[in-house]
């Protein structure tokens, strides 16, 4: 389920609904962050990102989908770690440059193996 085009080409056509489409603001690299929360707890689990095609993939499948800015090619959480995210709902938030996806996280969310990509470097407040 992964297309690998060449660095600075044109990530695939979507099918993405085109109502959609219109409504989400890209940054210049075409993706916008997608923000992946547990469902029923309120965590926060991990930022990933999302072109076009990668959430037309996550809402069809019921399973969260990715584009990798490192590997240029698309992922699906889980795949390979068997920590697969199933998709409850999915959101744009007010300016619609950002997307909530609220999934059931089986195992851990962070590729260091942590439950979310943001409990293991909490920095102190100040006063």
């Amino acid at each position: 389920m992964t297309s690998t085009p060449t660095p600075g080409t044109p990530r695939p056509a979507s099918d993405l609904d085109p109502a959609i489409a219109a409504r989400l603001k890209r940054g210049a690299d075409g993706l916008v962050p997608a923000i992946a929360q547990q469902y029923d707890t309120g965590e926060v689990l991990m930022l990933g990102w999302m072109d076009d095609e990668a959430l037309h993939r996550t809402l069809t499948t019921g399973r969260c989908t990715y584009w990798s800015r490192s590997r240029q090619e698309y992922w699906v959480k889980g795949d390979t770690s068997g920590h697969i995210q199933l998709v409850k709902s999915v959101a744009l938030d007010c300016d619609a440059d950002t997307v909530l996806v609220k999934v059931d996280q089986t195992g851990a969310a962070c590729h260091t193996g942590d439950r979310t990509c943001f409990d293991a470097d909490v920095l102190p407040l100040g006063k």
